[in-house]
């Protein structure tokens, strides 16, 4: 039988990357810009954190001297950095040089994985490993540490209250962006910027700054999945190429909430289920079964962009200005 109560945490954990990738690209298309590189950026921001988190724990002369609230400040500052590097370079080549915004973001996702595999197999060289992965048990610990009285609290507990603080985060920041997108003047001049950025110049709107702090601070949000996915969902184990498509599902995510990130905290979940949803459904022997339901998701993201792709309302269709480079002579 369908487990019901084992399934929805499980969801939401995977939902979770989702979420904070869908929430730093919607921020970034709301200015304008198209970033295809949310699963490099998403990769850096993880192999960023495992960095810091393994040359902590490395220069600790004893488990004992082992500090939660450093290891986990130390993996966030250094996953935040990495990811907001990558959103500088993104709008270095596509704002101040006007490069094709699709080839920049793809190159950035290519050169994203690329780096984390590169640094990912180096520190487990260095870690001396003979398997091929890392492992961070310590600092993955101090991420999912939740609140040890629910365990007594029965359903409520496991779904609602036995995730790390990332999960919880994840929602307050989607909260956030669309409170701050909606309901305040930088939001309103962001959405400018992305409409119309001509408009926007000619008020007095700089928009190559809202362009600027719009990617980086999407860019860092991504970057926020990334970690989570390696040291909450992963238990701390990095492995090279181990995170699948689930940048490219964010991406198509921003789609299917029609731009605001409030709706995209519940269609995160949905998503982190159908992703998983093969695991829960009985199959028995019958392995093409399975196989044809894990093609679940990329067949509901095929008919969300079908169905969007129809509808007619201007607030659910993407900036105007998306995707294209602003040539302020040309205003």
């Amino acid at each position: 039988m369908f487990d019901f109560l084992s399934f929805l945490p499980r969801a939401v954990m995977q939902g979770i990357p989702l979420m904070y990738g869908s929430t730093g690209e919607t921020l970034t298309e709301k200015s304008g810009n198209l970033n295809l590189g949310i699963p490099g950026i998403m990769y850096v921001g993880a192999i960023s954190g495992v960095i810091g988190a393994f040359f902590y724990e490395a220069s600790l002369p004893g488990p004992e001297a082992f500090s939660g609230f450093l290891a986990v400040l130390i993996s966030l500052l250094c996953a935040l950095l990495g990811s907001l590097l990558m959103g500088l370079l993104y709008c270095f080549l596509t704002v101040t040089l006007r490069a094709n915004q699709n080839v920049t973001g793809l190159a950035l996702t290519t050169f994203g994985v690329g780096f984390g595999n590169f640094f990912g197999g180096s520190l487990i060289k260095l870690s001396g490993n003979a398997m091929p992965y890392l492992a961070l048990s310590a600092t993955s610990s101090a991420f999912r540490a939740y609140i040890p009285a629910a365990d007594h609290w029965g359903w409520f507990g496991k779904v609602f209250c036995s995730y790390g603080f990332l999960a919880y985060t994840a929602v307050i920041v989607s909260l956030i962006a669309a409170y701050v997108l909606n309901h305040t003047r930088a939001g309103l001049h962001l959405r400018a910027v992305g409409e119309s950025p001509t408009t926007a110049d000619a008020a007095g709107i700089s928009v190559t700054r809202h362009k600027y702090v719009a990617t980086c601070a999407g860019s860092m949000v991504a970057g926020l999945g990334g970690l989570y996915y390696v040291m909450d969902y992963a238990s701390g184990i990095w492995s090279n190429n181990a995170f699948g498509d689930r940048g490219w599902l964010a991406i198509a995510l921003v789609i299917f909430t029609i731009w605001r990130p409030n709706i995209g905290i519940l269609s995160s979940i949905l998503f982190g289920g159908l992703y998983i949803l093969h695991m829960y459904i009985p199959t028995g022997m019958n392995l093409a079964v399975k196989e044809l339901y894990k093609m679940i998701p990329y067949v509901v993201t095929i008919v969300v962009l079908v169905i969007t792709s129809m509808r007619r309302k201007r607030e659910n269709q993407p900036p105007a200005s998306l995707g294209l480079p602003y040539f302020r002579e040309e205003r």
